[in-house]
C-alpha cells in the first residue's frame, strides 16, 4: 500500500498539492526507505495536535522525498505508531482533526496509508472520514475468499470504496462477475517503477526520468485522475458516512481452482479464516 500511496500522490493531477501520511498501526516504511529523520513526523504531529488543529499544522511536520513530495512518516515501531495514531484521532466517531482540516483546504489532497484495517485499528477513524477509500487485494482464490465478507463492512465505513487488484490471478472481469462490483484496475508488475518509489537504487530517478515514465507511475496517474473526480464534499465534524447500498453478488463461479471443496459462501467462494483485510504491501512493489 505504501508504494502505491506514494505513486498516487506523486502523480496526482495538477494543480492539487498532495501529502502522504503513513497511518499504518503496524509501523511505517518511508523513514527507513528514504533515510528520513525520526522527527518531524507522525509522532511530533500527534503531540502538536493536542494543542490545536491549525490547518497548516501538517505541513510543519512533513518531510520531503527526493522528488519534493511531502510525507508524514510513521515510526517503524508498531507500538509507537499505534500510540501516535491513537493520540491523533481520539474521536473514533469522526476521525477528524488535523488531517481532515488539511484535506479540507482548497487544492490539497491527503493520501493516508492505513495499512491493514479492521474494527480494532486506530486508523479506522481516518478511513471513516475519508472521501474515497482504496482497497487492495490479490486476485487468487484464497485472497478473493475474504472479500464477500469485507466489502459490506467497507461500504459501511465509506460511501465511496474503490477496489484495485494486485498481481496475477483471476481477471478483472471474473472478479467483477464474482463480487458484483468492478475493480477499478490492476496494479502493474513494475519492479523499476516500484524501486524508485521505494528509494532503492534503480535506473529510474525522481525528476526527468521519474515515476511519470514508469508503468506504475502511468497507472497511478490514471487512478489518481479517476479518484479526483470522486472526491465528495467535506464530511461534517460529528457525522458518519451513510452506509453504501449492499453489493449485489454476481453469478457464482462453478469452481475456484486451488480452494478445497467444502461449505461455500453464497457467491461460490469457500469461507476462509478472516485475518483482516490487508491494505499494506511490505514488499514495496505495492499494492496501495
Amino acid at each position: 500500500m505504501t508504494t502505491l500511496a506514494v505513486a498516487l500522490a506523486a502523480r496526482w493531477p495538477a494543480p492539487a498539492r498532495a501529502l502522504v501520511v503513513e497511518a499504518d498501526p503496524s509501523g511505517g516504511d518511508l523513514g527507513l526507505r528514504f533515510s528520513l529523520s525520526s522527527t518531524p513526523g507522525l509522532v511530533s504531529l500527534a503531540a502538536a495536535a493536542r494543542r490545536g488543529a491549525e490547518t497548516d499544522l501538517v505541513w510543519r511536520h512533513a518531510q520531503q522525498l527526493p522528488g519534493g513530495l511531502p510525507v508524514i512518516a510513521a515510526p517503524p515501531d508498531a507500538e509507537q505508531a499505534r500510540a501516535a495514531l491513537s493520540a491523533l484521532v481520539p474521536d473514533s466517531t469522526s476521525g477528524l482533526g488535523v488531517l481532515r482540516a488539511a484535506a479540507d483546504q482548497s487544492g490539497v489532497v491527503v493520501i493516508a496509508d492505513c495499512g491493514r484495517v479492521d474494527t480494532g485499528s486506530p486508523a479506522l477513524a481516518i478511513v471513516r472520514s475519508s472521501d474515497v477509500v482504496v482497497l487492495l487485494s490479490r486476485a487468487h482464490a484464497d485472497d478473493l475468499a475474504h472479500l464477500p465478507r469485507r466489502l459490506p463492512a467497507v461500504g459501511r465505513w465509506s460511501p465511496n470504496p474503490v477496489l484495485l487488484l494486485v498481481g496475477n490471478g483471476y481477471s478483472t472481469a471474473e472478479v467483477a462477475r464474482e463480487l458484483g462490483t468492478p475493480p477499478l484496475g490492476r496494479v502493474p508488475d513494475d519492479p523499476n517503477g516500484a524501486a524508485v518509489l521505494c528509494g532503492r537504487p534503480n535506473k529510474l530517478r525522481w525528476g526527468r526520468s521519474g515515476p511519470e515514465h514508469s508503468a506504475l507511475g502511468r497507472f497511478a496517474h490514471k487512478v489518481a485522475t479517476e479518484l479526483a473526480t470522486r472526491e465528495g464534499p467535506p464530511i461534517p465534524v460529528r457525522s458518519r458516512p451513510q452506509p453504501a447500498p449492499p453489493l449485489t453478488p454476481g453469478p457464482a463461479l462453478g469452481s475456484v481452482p486451488g480452494v478445497p471443496a467444502g461449505s461455500v459462501w453464497p457467491d461460490g467462494l469457500r469461507l476462509a479464516p478472516d485475518p483482516g483485510f490487508d491494505h499494506h504491501d511490505r514488499q514495496g512493489g505495492q499494492a496501495s
